[in-house]
């Protein structure tokens, strides 16, 4: 999956976070929590970085490391992926424990919801196990008083033993209250005296035969009983890290080994097998949770989460779901498309306006031709085209994607579509990758993280390219505006287009489910992994923090990537058309050799060939067959999609060209930057391959069923 030490950010227990530490002796906190409770935001706040955070769960999978400078010390936040427990039984679970074990945090801070407390408070018990330098911070405190529920906070530290402390993240209240107390918590010279979990009898007469024996190996490098209870359980994960972090291998001590039999036959004797013996631990954590919050908790609204329940039974039903989600996605492209025009057009003019001032400067300087050729007609129009194309959809995209995310509507897409993944031996998270995939392909990858199952993970990440990234956007909307919403009145024009771009988007979501199917019938057979996806409570959007964010988090990143790719292949695009074999160029020859197979999928050469170029950057692909259609050696700016329309039509377009040219769009090879990005999150060239090959193949067997069969029923 590409979770190494460095990605998880486990590699801060090595040399990077220790060379901090012994130079400006910082100290630092673990920020620890259940998905969706506002950590990442809290992390934010502190340390001022960018990490993305989203209204659901699973956002952070790798670690993200900031400074905060509180009173007199220094403070390296750490935020963790968002766990539910410590058990390991998963990616984030397992990275999140290991940094709480073995990365010897000065403190950890819990970060809980304080809507949804008595389930948070799991993971604080677990916590509070293996260390006692706990601060936990109650978030969403706002929203808690808007569901009329009031929290002692007094009673909850007296209850735990640690500092709690309230907070309202996203307005910044209360953060300083959490650093004072993180703050005691790292300079105090006595340590909290946190609540001591006790089991039953049985259980406890086990840990009192193990403990000893572990205290004597291990010293204070970590809680022993905590580890007492872990080889009680059979947690084979945790005995690796210790091995892997300490270098100590506990099952090759007979002592200790001898130990755990006499434990393991003293619960046996009572009955308790494995299974029982975890449920017990679990069951006598939740029990406590539930007597906490009895005595801190008062709910002066019974029904205060009704209203959510009720807008899930509409938007989350099986009438209405899939329709809604559909709608609002229309609605949402809907937005991109009319709102894109204007802004497209005036960058555009400024751009080219540039690149007359930058020839008129390659002029003074006296260059040759080739070079102003090379660099402006090549490089920078590329540059220009990209730009002019990709930002305004982005700038509109993103942020309505990002709102739609903060509102905590994401999960239940990936609620409606669950059943689908599920039949299509699936995971149901796949739908939330699949929705980054709208952004950009390659973050969707990089999203897969969220998924557990290597296998799951793997059909996620080859079938994330069937739903088109921003940089294919305009190809489709493009084509669509041209060839079929054009033959509407001009009021309509803009709802044909959204309806028929609906239409492509949901062809690739059928496709991703069949294609799913496919690869878990083949070459990745299993079954479906079951997972808990919990629901948010829908929150309002903050509308300027989302606009931000989504603009330097999302759109200037995309853009970016775009653009360091575009350059070069700008440049190769203009020294293949600019150098000629005989009377044709370079690209000419490339296409005409092509052409006989492009016809067979319903395109001709230079279409196929402006794909193979557009490889770096999918933006650049129209571009590219204007500039080969007018043989000019450049990359052609036109005024309108109508003088488009008649240059395409003139060089042999028809409607079937347009439908395989969008559908070839929709499916075929990822750009680079994602195939890299496969790579990476793969650790293997065999899947990257795959991945390259499987949308290709569909593409291309696609395309070829459709233009033969109109071609042979005479429709054209």
């Amino acid at each position: 999956m590409g979770l190494t030490s460095q990605s998880t950010g486990i590699g801060v227990l090595d040399s990077e976070l220790k060379i901090e530490r012994s130079r400006v002796d910082d100290k630092v906190i673990a920020l620890a929590g259940n998905p969706n409770v506002g950590k990442s935001t809290v992390f934010n706040s502190l340390t001022g970085l960018n990490q993305h955070t989203g209204n659901w769960p699973g956002k952070t999978v790798t670690n993200a490391q900031g400074k905060y400078k509180h009173k007199d010390k220094s403070f390296i936040m750490v935020d963790l992926p968002g766990t539910y427990s410590l058990m390991a039984n998963s990616v984030e679970e397992g990275v999140a424990r290991d940094f709480i074990c073995f990365g010897n945090p000065d403190a950890t801070v819990i970060v809980t919801d304080a809507t949804c407390l008595e389930r948070n408070l799991n993971l604080v018990l677990q916590t509070l196990e293996i260390t006692s330098n706990v601060v936990v911070c109650v978030n969403l405190l706002d929203e808690a008083k808007r569901k009329k529920i009031s929290i002692n906070l007094e009673e909850l530290s007296n209850q735990l033993g640690v500092p709690v402390i309230g907070t309202s993240a996203r307005s910044g209240r209360g953060l300083d209250a959490l650093m004072d107390a993180v703050y005691e918590v790292t300079n105090q010279e006595t340590a909290n005296l946190p609540l001591q979990i006790a089991y039953d009898d049985t259980i406890e007469e086990a840990i009192r035969i193990l403990e000893p024996a572990i205290q004597e190996q291990l010293k204070d490098k970590l809680n022993s009983r905590w580890i007492a209870i872990k080889l009680l359980d059979g947690d084979e994960t945790l005995l690796e890290a210790i091995q892997k972090y300490l270098d100590y291998n506990l099952t090759s001590d007979e002592n200790i080994l001898q130990k755990i039999s006499e434990a393991k036959e003293k619960i046996c004797i009572a009955g308790i097998d494995h299974n029982m013996l975890r449920d017990k631990i679990v069951s006598h954590m939740v029990s406590i949770a539930e007597t906490i919050c009895s005595k801190s908790i008062t709910f002066k609204n019974e029904k205060y989460n009704q209203t959510d329940r009720k807008i899930d039974a509409i938007v989350t039903s099986r009438i209405f779901g899939i329709p809604l989600m559909i709608g609002l996605l229309g609605v949402v492209f809907w937005l991109t498309i009319t709102g894109a025009n204007y802004p497209s057009e005036i960058i555009a003019k400024f751009l080219f306006w540039i690149e007359d001032q930058l020839t008129v400067f390659f002029t003074w300087l006296g260059t040759p031709s080739w070079v102003h050729g090379a660099l402006v007609m090549g490089v920078y129009r590329t540059l220009a085209w990209v730009v002019s194309v990709m930002l305004p959809p982005m700038a509109i995209f993103f942020p309505l994607f990002t709102l739609l995310e903060d509102l905590g509507y994401l999960p239940r897409v990936a609620f409606n579509l669950d059943n689908f993944f599920k039949k299509s031996c699936a995971h149901g998270k796949q739908a939330l990758t699949m929705c980054m995939g709208f952004g950009c392909n390659a973050a969707g990858i990089i999203g897969c993280r969220i998924i557990d199952s290597p296998r799951e993970r793997l059909i996620a990440m080859i079938t994330n390219n069937f739903v088109p990234c921003n940089g294919r956007f305009p190809t489709l909307i493009a084509i669509i505006t041209m060839f079929f919403a054009g033959a509407v009145a001009s009021p309509f024009q803009s709802l044909i287009s959204t309806l028929l771009l609906t239409g492509v988007i949901v062809y690739g979501v059928f496709m991703t489910l069949i294609i799913s199917k496919i690869l878990s019938k083949t070459i990745l057979k299993g079954l479906p992994s079951s997972f808990t996806l919990e629901l948010p409570p829908y929150r309002k959007p903050q509308i300027a923090r989302v606009i931000v964010r989504s603009v330097f988090d999302r759109t200037l990143f995309v853009l970016g990537r775009a653009i360091s790719v575009a350059a070069p292949a700008g440049l190769i695009i203009w020294i293949m058309a600019n150098i000629h074999i005989g009377d044709l160029s370079l690209l000419s020859h490339c296409a005409g050799f092509l052409n006989p197979f492009a016809k067979l999928i319903g395109l001709d050469g230079y279409i196929l060939m402006a794909f193979i170029l557009g490889f770096p950057a999918n933006e650049i692909v129209v571009p590219i067959i204007i500039m080969s259609y007018m043989a000019t050696g450049n990359i052609m700016e036109l005024n309108s999609l109508d003088k488009l329309r008649e240059l395409l039509v003139s060089h042999g377009w028809t409607w079937l060209t347009a439908v395989c040219t969008m559908l070839f769009s929709l499916m075929h090879w990822p750009c680079g930057t994602t195939c890299w990005t496969i790579k990476k999150e793969s650790q293997s060239w065999k899947w990257t391959i795959v991945s390259f090959l499987i949308p290709t193949i569909t593409g291309i067997v696609t395309c070829f069923f459709i233009a033969n069969t109109v071609r042979l029923t005479g429709l054209i």
